[in-house]
């Protein structure tokens, strides 16, 4: 048993230089050359990508004052576009926070065949132009030779060149933001609470109200958060199943679109400026919201 103790020793002296040196190494790898080359081309590629743009849009849109703001707030298609933005945005927020979080339990909690492929398809938005989501739109929901175009039109609701198409294209393009911040956060809780739940005798809607609905509020938020980002900028899809008709189905960004080509910039900038702060306003929640995410986990 001595010579055991003695042959022990060796090894745990031996193991505490070891573990200083991987230390030392992950000191120099944090504060070596490298890392700065690193932090300073990350920073440039943001500022010439991201900052510089929006700073023009904005130095633009304040060149004389607030007289470029004020004409576009004045201006009955821009406030209209504005409204209608927000409508069809906040509809296509909550459609993607009420299924995102059926998907997202569905692919979690439940085994059943094509799992894996529903999984891929939920991804597709990301992969998919946003012009082809608006053609396949219009060929299944048209009036005239869609699939269910005429059905819905004989009973007085339009989807084409109407908001409910609006707010499906834009409801597509942002599905997968909800679920893919959903779905690692179910993974990680497992499912020890919600059977503990359903033992004492809690039913399914319980169960969900108060465990799993609370584990993943702030995950959920996030997404929401993204998605509400994402809804107000799409462009490509809503354009094509709008018919972009002027003071009817024209959004904010088809605004910015014709005001820029009819000579009209300065409402075009206001205008672009009016939702990118939007945008970075919805940013800044999420960074806000991130650190509160990370220590609820």
């Amino acid at each position: 048993m001595a010579e055991v103790l003695r042959a022990d020793v060796p090894l745990a002296t031996d193991a505490r230089p070891r573990v200083r040196r991987n230390r030392s190494r992950s000191a120099l790898w944090r504060k070596g050359p490298f890392t700065y080359v690193l932090r300073f081309l990350v920073i440039a590629y943001l500022f010439f990508l991201v900052a510089w743009p929006l700073g023009l849009v904005a130095s633009n849109t304040f060149a004389d004052g607030f007289g470029a703001m004020r004409t576009a707030l004045e201006d009955p298609q821009i406030t209209h576009a504005l409204r209608l933005t927000v409508v069809v945005a906040l509809q296509a927020v909550v459609l993607d926070a009420v299924f995102g979080v059926a998907m997202s339990i569905l692919l979690v909690r439940y085994q059943f065949p094509g799992r894996r492929l529903l999984s891929a398809f939920i991804d597709l938005p990301l992969a998919v132009s946003p012009v082809v989501v608006g053609l396949s739109l219009i060929l299944v929901y048209n009036g005239k030779d869609g699939w269910f175009g005429p059905l819905l039109d004989d009973a007085g609701f339009q989807v084409i060149f109407a908001t409910p198409g609006m707010v499906m294209a834009t409801a597509f393009v942002a599905l997968p933001l909800v679920v893919r911040e959903i779905v690692p956060v179910l993974e990680e809780l497992g499912t020890d609470q919600e059977e503990a739940a359903r033992s004492l005798g809690a039913g399914w809607l319980q169960t969900f109200r108060r465990i799993t609905l609370p584990s993943i509020k702030w995950a959920l938020i996030y997404g929401v958060v993204l998605t509400l980002a994402r809804s107000l900028g799409e462009f490509g899809a809503v354009k094509v199943v709008s018919g972009n008709f002027e003071g009817q189905t024209q959004t904010a960004t088809m605004v910015v679109e014709q005001k820029y080509h009819d000579f009209a910039q300065q409402s075009a900038y206001a205008t672009a400026f009016l939702l990118a702060a939007v945008s970075v306003a919805c940013i800044v929640v999420v960074a806000i919201l991130r650190p509160k995410v990370d220590h609820e986990r």
